[in-house]
């Protein structure tokens, strides 16, 4: 069971965003009415022109990558702002949902607990540059 769980936590948490990434550019599920400032919010959003396919092509590509089981780190990381978001506006601008809200911060955060290995680097207080020659040995390592 505890190998099977990751999995699946992975595929649901991909397979949510990927389908959700991909209505943002197909549009084939209804939208839901808002609250007016969450409809305004969103509005803005998308009078940028440039904000929603952002943050829905991030999805998709972070969505198909935690399916294919590649990169799945790298896809978490791209996905805590989206989750960020979605959370903040949820609970400021359009209450309500908190079970799959709870349900999706839930599957990052095993994720991210289960693949905490890869991130050891990154929360490091005392990182620092690699220089010239060091630089290939440390590459090879992490490729290792």
């Amino acid at each position: 069971m505890s190998r099977l769980l990751p999995t699946l936590a992975r595929s649901l948490l991909g397979l949510l965003f990927l389908v959700f990434g991909l209505n943002g550019f197909f549009h084939f599920m209804p939208t839901p009415p808002h609250p007016a400032r969450a409809g305004e919010f969103l509005g803005a959003l998308a009078a940028t022109g440039y904000m929603f396919p952002l943050i829905k092509g991030t999805e998709v590509v972070a969505g198909a990558l935690l399916l294919s089981g590649r990169l799945v780190p790298l896809a978490l990381v791209l996905l805590a702002p989206v989750i960020v978001n979605i959370v903040a506006f949820h609970l400021a601008l359009a209450p309500g949902g908190y079970g799959m809200l709870a349900f999706i911060v839930g599957l990052e955060a095993y994720l991210a607990w289960a693949y905490r290995d890869s991130f050891v680097g990154v929360l490091n207080p005392n990182a620092r540059p690699v220089a010239g020659e060091q630089a290939a040995p440390q590459l090879a390592r992490a490729r290792a």
